[in-house]
């Protein structure tokens, strides 16, 4: 059948196929795939704006974000999603301040304060 292609206004087209685990043939962005990146994408740059507006300085910034997938009721279903920030900051700055920045930008992610999935945060600062 060939891959579905989401495309908007000025940006690149994407490729879309479902997962390896459901029969997909993995070469193209699954939905789920999607959703989690949405979430990563999300979190990264609501902390950007939260850490510009507080003056936090940090020398670099990653996400990695896992869903896990399980049948709640009968119904297979995203039960949560662990993102991962790792934050490295400069010799001197404050762990803790970042951690709470952290925890805010978990709170105010637009995508992922519309899921019902819980959204598990598991930070790792360095500095």
């Amino acid at each position: 059948m060939g891959h579905a292609t989401l495309a908007s206004s000025g940006v690149c087209d994407l490729a879309t196929d479902a997962p390896v685990e459901f029969n997909g043939p993995g070469d193209a962005w699954s939905p789920e795939q999607l959703l989690v990146a949405s979430v990563e994408a999300c979190f990264l740059l609501t902390f950007r704006a939260i850490a510009q507006a507080s003056r936090i300085e940090f020398t670099s910034l990653a996400v990695d974000g896992e869903g896990i997938v399980d049948r709640a009721n009968g119904i297979m279903r995203f039960t949560e999603i662990v993102l991962r920030p790792r934050v490295a900051l400069p010799a001197g700055a404050d762990c803790s301040r970042v951690r709470r920045a952290l925890a805010k930008a978990e709170k105010a992610c637009l995508v992922s304060a519309s899921l019902c999935t819980p959204i598990r945060l598991e930070p790792e600062v360095a500095g």
